[in-house]
């Protein structure tokens, strides 16, 4: 390595590189394509940062004419999160280096994008939708581009990006290299990626699709409504203070938030309908140690570098198997030791299989007394993954509705017609509990507030006859 990045690497406290460091840094600075995969957390920013800085060197310029720093490195990102931790990383390397970065992702304002952009920079690392919106409006140009990083590729391409990636590596000059980095590769992802890369070298450190071996995994079998109850008890039985926990969708963060901070526990969300302000502000309070619990979707599964992160929860078993490598990822780095803590109901057991398929290990079982029932987990704790009808898919089983005991359903055929109808029951509605996060949709920067009460049916009804009028043109009743 040259003196420059030897000192800025010596500045950030690096002593020996990392398995995958190593095996890439030679094969990026001899010009290969690369497609290298390595378990999260084992420095793989660095493994093609370092090398792509130095082969940019000789184009480094201390000229402050835009036309002197061309756009040479394109690295795309899948969330904003990573994208900002791997900028944070190129500028990191390169401060001893006259080279400028610039960074691109949706969700700010654009304007001060272009106005970075137009200074001229070497190193771009943006979110493929918000540098296609530069492209339409043609503030970036990639005539000079030698060099394509695509960082979590498979998550890249599962998201369902890659109609977006290949519009961008049309626009880029036909000669380049080609870097892939990821912590997996499912097979039908390499297929595809392969067909990107020209004649590529590939590392692959430790086993594919493997989880750090610092990380201990333990599930908790668990009835589906009680795990929030079991998640409160773990929090304050055990006083974990840093706990990071994923749920499946955006409106179940939130609503778990809402119900954490009932129980008197300190939380925040994040996650996809935030803003890049309020996500930036809840993952730097959570940092601090100002909250507990941190409530995220899979958008925070990568990118995220939390330093010491002890413990990872998923509250919603995931539905790929590869994105709960991500997630535990978030714990278990740098060398450091982490617990990976997993929330299982009966449900969950096809994909709680899946996982163990994936990673080749078997999770243990551990049962918390009082938070599941013994009729409902007696084989999650033996092992068995059995579900309710083998030959339906976990979705359908979950669909399938209750079937009434025949007692019950005996006396309601009995009952004479003429019963008297004294006896008025309860309003289903009436039955369910306020609950803030479903009573209106999520917006940024508020807070839950009281369900209005229920208009009366005509008003429901004057106001459905609106649009109609409106549609018929503006007829008048007769």
């Amino acid at each position: 390595m040259i003196p420059p990045l030897l000192q800025a690497v010596k500045d950030l406290g690096y002593e020996q590189p990392s398995p995958i460091q190593e095996q890439a840094i030679p094969l990026v600075l001899a010009g290969r394509d690369l497609m290298a995969g390595a378990q999260t957390g084992t420095g793989k920013t660095a493994a093609f940062a370092l090398p792509t800085l130095q082969l940019l060197a000789p184009h480094a310029s201390t000229s402050a004419s835009p036309a002197r720093h061309p756009i040479r490195v394109l690295v795309l990102a899948p969330t904003r999160e990573l994208a900002i931790q791997v900028e944070e990383s190129f500028r990191g390397y390169a401060k001893h280096l006259p080279l400028r970065t610039a960074l691109v992702y949706g969700g700010t304002d654009m304007n001060a994008q272009i106005a970075q952009l137009r200074l001229g920079v070497e190193i771009l690392v943006a979110t493929p939708g918000r540098l296609l919106d530069h492209v339409h409006n043609k503030t970036v140009m990639f005539n000079q581009v030698s060099v394509l990083i695509l960082d979590e590729a498979d998550r890249m391409l599962d998201m369902g990006f890659m109609p977006d990636i290949r519009r961008i590596i049309a626009l880029l000059p036909p000669v380049r290299q080609n870097l892939l980095f990821s912590a997996t590769f499912p097979d039908e992802i390499r297929k595809l990626v392969k067909s990107l890369l020209k004649n590529p070298a590939e590392v692959q450190i430790a086993a594919r699709n493997a989880t750090a071996d610092l990380v201990t995994h333990v599930v908790h079998p668990c009835a589906r409504e009680k795990k929030r109850e079991l998640l409160c008890h773990l929090i304050k039985s055990r006083g974990l203070k840093q706990v990071l926990v994923f749920t499946g969708t955006r409106i179940g963060a939130n609503r778990l938030a809402h119900q954490l901070r009932a129980n008197h526990i300190q939380v925040d969300a994040i996650h996809g309908d935030k803003t890049q302000a309020e996500r930036e502000a809840a993952l730097e309070a959570f940092k601090a140690g100002k909250t507990t619990v941190l409530v995220a979707t899979d958008v925070a599964s990568r990118g995220l570098d939390i330093e010491s992160l002890p413990q990872v929860i998923n509250f919603d078993i995931p539905h790929s198997p590869e994105d709960y490598v991500h997630r535990i990822g978030r714990t278990g780095r740098a060398g450091l030791t982490g617990e990976a803590i997993s929330l299982v109901a009966p449900e969950d057991l096809e994909a709680l299989a899946a996982i163990e398929k994936l990673i080749n290990k078997k999770l243990e079982r551990v049962l918390v007394p009082g938070y599941a029932n013994a009729g409902t987990v007696a084989t999650m704790v033996s092992g068995d993954h059995a579900v309710s009808n083998p030959g339906r898919s976990r979705h359908e089983n979950q669909r399938r509705p209750e079937r009434r005991p025949p007692q019950q359903k005996s006396q309601h055929a009995t009952a004479p017609q003429s019963a008297p109808h004294h006896v008025n029951p309860q309003p289903r509605a009436a039955q369910k509990s306020h609950d803030p996060i479903f009573s209106r949709p999520y917006e940024p920067g508020t807070a839950p507030v009281a369900v209005k009460a229920e208009e009366p049916a005509g008003g429901l009804a004057k106001r459905r006859e609106r649009p109609v009028a409106s549609l018929l043109g503006g007829l008048k009743r007769a």
